[in-house]
């Protein structure tokens, strides 16, 4: 079941933010900000005073507010929400302050640097009655969305992979990362998974590994295999040192099914042969027409474009009540698979999903300092709502 929050009157005026985290990625989203009209932007938080100066100079508001404090400056500024783009490090405090400020939360992947922490806002966010939304902004994508769609032509899926191949130099942190492929990039493939087959994960088999050639310390490569709800597979192929023939970075998709295959190369339109030929329109009748009918883009939906996708949504739901797409408690369940990637590579072993959420939660419950957060977490016990069919919240599709 979805989790209801408070919405924001439509007033007919853009909603007021603040942008934490005055990095990179904190500047990336001060441009999307700032190019829709749903939303405003009052003010910039960073611990770095100068950063924020900087940040708010480069979109060409040199008087913009800034301040250290998330709850202060929103309060200073009038601002109705937060968006949240700080290390993962920092995601469980800031958005812990801004929820018990009653504002509500878009925040960027992951959820929190571990499960007990998404857990730990998961239930802030009950407590507070307010939105906590991660932006997972691959999902953000209409040839994502058509893939999707596409897939319902060819009957029951039962096969899902996704390759991803690239070569990335980023220097810094990354290169000294003990994971840098799975916690980094592969959580947003793990997640379109998750959207593409409206399923949650059951259990994975891992293996990392470092090619002799790889520049970063840990291991860059990995292939894991996902047991899904609906009895699916999903396996993820992927190295962050492969240089040549690179994939996108939405990975190369293959989606087979029950009379037919969906192929997506990550950018361009996606495409799909079936052995149903001569259906009306070469359509099963239950998903868009497939070899040779008519494809029309304009009939699926359009979720906008990354960021600015997630940013519109969010907006959208605070002033509808419209659950989202990465609604805390959904979104965990995509770091669960991240995690449980991690340990069966460590291990050797496959690892169930609803066993590290136990795991997860018993951790939660030992850490959690408020009261008041804690309270929501022992109530789950009761309904037993930490597994992975009871977080997943129902949403509305994007229209």
């Amino acid at each position: 079941m979805s989790r209801p929050f408070a919405t924001i009157d439509d007033d007919g005026t853009p909603l007021k933010v603040v942008v934490v985290g005055a990095g990179a990625m904190g500047r990336a989203w001060l441009g999307a900000v700032e190019a829709s009209p749903l939303v405003e932007l009052r003010g910039i938080v960073d611990l770095d005073l100068a950063a924020a100066h900087a940040s708010a100079a480069a979109i060409g508001k040199p008087d913009l507010p800034v301040g250290t404090g998330t709850a202060q400056l929103a309060s200073d500024v009038g601002a109705q929400a937060v968006v949240n783009v700080t290390v993962p490090a920092a995601h469980h405090p800031v958005t812990t302050e801004a929820l018990f400020a009653g504002l509500p939360v878009l925040g960027e992947k992951p959820v929190a640097s571990t499960v007990a922490q998404g857990l730990s806002l998961a239930a802030a966010a009950e407590a507070t009655g307010q939105l906590f939304m991660v932006s997972q902004s691959r999902r953000y994508n209409r040839n994502l969305f058509a893939a999707k769609a596409m897939a319902g032509g060819v009957g029951r899926l039962g096969i899902v992979s996704a390759d991803f191949f690239k070569a990335p130099r980023f220097g810094g942190f990354r290169d000294q990362m003990d994971h840098p492929l799975l916690l980094d990039m592969a959580i947003h493939q793990f997640d379109m998974a998750r959207f593409l087959l409206d399923g949650d994960p059951v259990s994975v088999f891992c293996e990392e590994y470092n090619p002799p050639w790889s520049w970063y310390r840990g291991d860059a490569a990995a292939v894991a295999s996902f047991e899904m709800s609906g009895g699916q597979r999903f396996v993820f192929n992927g190295s962050w040192c492969s240089p040549g023939q690179e994939t996108s970075w939405n990975a190369a998709w293959r989606l087979g099914g029950e009379h037919g295959t969906v192929l997506w190369d990550g950018e361009n339109q996606p495409t799909a042969e079936t052995s149903l030929m001569g259906e009306a329109s070469g359509s099963t009748g239950t998903g868009l027409p497939v070899d040779g009918g008519a494809f029309a883009l304009s009939s699926v939906a359009d979720p906008g474009i990354e960021v600015h996708g997630s940013l519109r949504e969010f907006a959208s739901a605070l002033r509808t009540g419209a659950a989202p797409m990465g609604q805390v408690h959904d979104n965990i369940l995509s770091l669960a698979m991240v995690e449980a990637a991690i340990e069966s590579a460590a291990t050797g072993q496959r690892v169930s999903i609803d066993a590290l959420l136990q795991r997860s939660y018993d951790q939660a419950i030992l850490d959690e300092k408020r009261p008041d957060v804690a309270a929501v977490l022992a109530s789950w016990a009761t309904v037993g709502a930490f597994t992975a069919a009871a977080l997943r919240p129902a949403h509305q599709p994007i229209h």
